[in-house]
């Protein structure tokens, strides 16, 4: 069994044509020889040895960046702020951005100075001229003005009003104040006084006689007790 297998693989392997191994390889571009082909490979997975290697060395360094900025206590919002910037500056002095800039302002330039834009304003210059030289114009300033006037004509005159209310409570508070004591000295002011003095000494008078007589002995307290006692 074994020789028979292994005549049988031999028999295979020597059918196999060697031709149809080169073909599995790839093949030469057009234009290159088998030797330039070589060298480009060779420095192709230098290249990329190479690329490698960078990578490494970026990622170390950005490790060490992020080391630094957390030792400077720079948050990631800072970096961020600082990138935006960076970007915004970079885009200002690029190519593109000057370039768009100049266009903006020739296509402003040429707009400003086109026939049509200086109608359109003096069309407009036109049209304010006659709107403010215009008789509604005037009456409705006129009207405005008028009704400020009023407005503060009307505020004026109330706060006068309260002005002088408030100066006659206060005169009439002194007033008052005044003719107190001279109303006490007035004859009509002493006789009422005189009045209420009779009337109650009269009331004090009658209270002194009622407790005398309540506290005096009576006829019938002058006898002496009887004597019951039996003969």
């Amino acid at each position: 069994m074994e020789s028979a297998s292994q005549g049988l693989l031999s028999d295979a392997m020597t059918d196999v044509p060697v031709d149809s191994v080169a073909s599995g390889r790839t093949s030469v571009p057009e234009g290159l020889t088998l030797a330039e082909e070589e060298e480009l490979r060779s420095e192709l997975a230098k290249v990329e040895e190479e690329i490698g290697t960078l990578r490494q060395v970026l990622a170390a360094k950005e490790r060490h960046c992020g080391e630094l900025k957390r030792k400077l206590g720079l948050t990631p919002l800072d970096g961020l702020k600082q990138n935006l910037s960076k970007s915004w500056h970079d885009v200002q002095v690029s190519n593109a951005y000057v370039k768009t800039s100049e266009k903006l302002g020739e296509w402003n330039d040429k707009v400003t100075q086109s026939d049509l834009y200086l109608s359109a304003s003096s069309t407009l210059e036109n049209w304010n001229e006659k709107l403010t030289q215009s008789e509604a114009y005037k009456k409705t300033q006129e009207t405005l003005s008028q009704a400020g006037q009023k407005t503060s004509a009307a505020l004026s005159n109330v706060g006068s009003v309260i002005s002088r209310k408030l100066g006659d409570m206060s005169s009439y508070s002194i007033r008052h104040s005044i003719s107190m004591p001279a109303m006490r000295n007035s004859a009509t002011f002493k006789s009422f006084e005189d009045r209420v003095g009779t009337i109650k000494s009269r009331v004090v008078g009658s209270r002194e006689n009622s407790t005398d007589g309540l506290h005096s002995p009576s006829g019938a307290g002058d006898k002496p007790p009887q004597d019951n006692a039996p003969f």
